[in-house]
């Protein structure tokens, strides 16, 4: 007896057959599978969901930190004595890694939503646990040299907290078709449970939220403080090589209030600008005096100080990317600049009608200006001819001494110091200056200026808190924040969040709903639909001409009688069946 099997063709399925060989290498349809996935596949399914949670978290950092970018590479410079841009790396790698493990993540998601076997190829693995380990890797680095970054993150969600929940909200609402794929369905498990339970959890914790943030540009819009003042700190140093008159010229056109300065006095007690200890980063020093190039930079009498170059190196080493930016005219004059001193820079501000802010760097025990050098800078703002009033300097030593001239703190001190000590101004990192203390030293008039600020997030969010003024080494972009970047009250906001929650609700519980209606309407599922090649969309005539070939071919084979033959095209199904055929 001869039985003839159905002639079958298959529907071409062009998304799984994407996310199955994009996923696992998994191309053909005979290679998937609807099996549960094994447990070794759901081990690496959580560490490939690790991985994107701590990238996402490594990615976030590195752009709130891009506040303080020169700062990291100004530390490792002391770490190493070489200049070099790590920061161009490190973003190349996050972009590159983030990139590959969220599309790797969303594949994931796609399996798991298709019913698909979770199956990660073993190339894919490789890169997951490289990328994870090189992450942990960073982590620990960035927690070894630059640990006090860290505070960064807490202060940077005062601002973005609001929409980062928006975003978690969205994220956890769309995973709500992927848990109730795998709750409803009609046999039950201890793990099911234990899926859903942590699902409505984390979503109440998500919901709930907003209750801890503590958001300062979340206010009545007519409370809002005057804009804060802009120090340029060191100048413009993103437009000019930092501490020269260049780059206080620089500032002084985007409109700052005040020069900062950092002050070194040399051999012979002459005030000048320089912030590192030695000369080796921003002159030309280990061209000039090789054999003294790492020695301290008040060692060196002002004759030969003078006589360097400091002005080359920013067009060499390019340490805020905008080089690029200068024309022919200022790359010629930032090329010729020489180091400056004290009384250069006081005389610009004093022309200007503007204030300065001087950090003052004591010389070591063994030079011979260790006691004389308060005098030394004393002296250099008498000869500069601007009012005393104008000139405020740290650290706050020698207070009986200093007649006119006001001193601030650079170290975050409770009131009753400051009462103690007459120190009515502090200068603070943005680390320090929380919310709360801002409001309690101004509500005690006490003058606060908070340094570095270089994004306008960060300049927006001490507007908020009320911060009298801000040092920043980018005036020129604060310059275009003439408004905190966002303003809501707390009812426009409460508003917000509530409606937010009460629509992710609504769609929770139609998406858990849709899928148990789905699964209780279905009595088979096999997305690898199988059609004969009878299928409605073949015409007639071919129909026919199959018949026919598979008459004559009977015919032929001497076949004696055709029995029973039928086709069923309402279902999409051709199938032949010849029974009692004899030879």
């Amino acid at each position: 007896m001869v039985k003839h099997q159905p002639l079958q063709v298959y529907e071409k399925q062009v998304f799984v057959s994407f996310v199955t060989g994009i996923y696992g290498c998994r191309w053909k349809r005979y290679q998937r599978s609807h099996d549960d996935s094994s447990k070794w596949e759901c081990t690496w399914l959580v560490i490939l969901f690790s991985s994107f949670l701590l990238l996402l978290f490594w990615v976030y950092f590195w752009l709130v930190a891009h506040n303080d970018y020169n700062q990291f590479n100004w530390l490792l410079y002391n770490r190493s004595g070489e200049w070099r841009d790590d920061t161009f790396l490190i973003l190349a790698y996050s972009a590159v890694g983030f990139s590959y493990i969220s599309i790797l993540t969303i594949l994931a998601c796609f399996h798991i939503s298709l019913g698909q076997q979770l199956n990660l190829y073993w190339v894919h693995k490789v890169g997951v646990l490289a990328t994870l380990l090189t992450t942990i890797s960073g982590l620990v680095t960035v927690d070894d040299v630059w640990g006090e970054e860290w505070a960064i993150v807490l202060i940077s969600l005062q601002s973005t907290a609001p929409f980062l929940h928006l975003g978690a909200l969205a994220m956890f609402t769309a995973v709500g078709w992927l848990v109730a794929g795998y709750v409803v369905r009609r046999e039950r498990s201890n793990v099911q449970v234990t899926v859903l339970l942590i699902y409505v959890v984390l979503l109440l914790v998500i919901y709930l939220a907003p209750l801890t943030f503590r958001c300062p540009c979340i206010m009545d819009r007519h409370a809002l403080a005057p804009r804060p003042e802009v120090i340029g700190r060191r100048g413009a140093p993103m437009l000019a090589p930092e501490n020269t008159m260049v780059s206080f010229n620089r500032a002084l056109q985007q409109g700052v209030s005040s020069l900062q300065a950092d002050v070194t006095i040399s051999e012979d007690g002459v005030p000048f600008l320089m912030r590192d200890s030695t000369l080796r980063r921003t002159t030309d020093v280990s061209k000039m005096f090789p054999a003294r190039q790492n020695d301290d930079a008040s060692s060196f009498n002002w004759t030969d100080i003078h006589s360097l170059n400091a002005g080359q190196w920013f067009l060499e080493s390019d340490p805020y990317w905008t080089v690029g930016s200068l024309t022919t005219k200022d790359r010629s004059r930032v090329g010729n600049q020489t180091v400056c001193t004290l009384v250069e820079m006081l005389r610009l501000a004093a022309r200007a009608d503007r204030s300065a802010l001087l950090y003052v760097r004591r010389p070591p025990p063994q030079h011979p200006r260790h006691r004389s050098w308060f005098m030394d800078t004393l002296w250099a703002v008498q000869r500069a001819g601007i009012p005393q009033k104008r000139v405020t300097w740290t650290p706050d030593t020698d207070r009986g001494r200093v007649r006119g001239l006001q001193q601030t703190a650079d170290e975050k001190l409770s009131l009753e110091e400051m009462k103690q000590r007459g120190i009515s101004s502090l200068t603070l990192h943005y680390s320090k200056a929380s919310h709360r203390d801002i409001q309690e030293y101004l509500a005690n008039n006490v003058s606060v200026t908070v340094y570095p600020v270089n994004e306008a997030w960060l300049y927006s969010l001490l507007w908020c808190s009320g911060v009298p003024s801000v040092s920043s080494d980018a005036p020129q972009d604060l310059r275009k924040v003439p408004y905190p970047i966002w303003l809501m009250s707390q009812s426009a906001y409460s508003f917000i969040w509530i409606m937010s929650d009460l629509v992710s609700i609504a769609v929770v519980l139609i998406i858990f709903s849709f899928q148990k209606w789905k699964l209780s309407g279905m009595q088979s599922y096999n997305p690898e639909q199988i059609m004969l090649s009878a299928v409605t969309r073949r015409a007639s005539r071919d129909v026919n001409v199959m018949k026919e070939k598979l008459i004559f071919s009977e015919i032929n084979n001497g076949l004696n009688s055709t029995e029973d033959m039928s086709l069923d095209l309402e279902n999409g199904y051709a199938s032949y069946s010849c029974s009692g055929l004899s030879h």
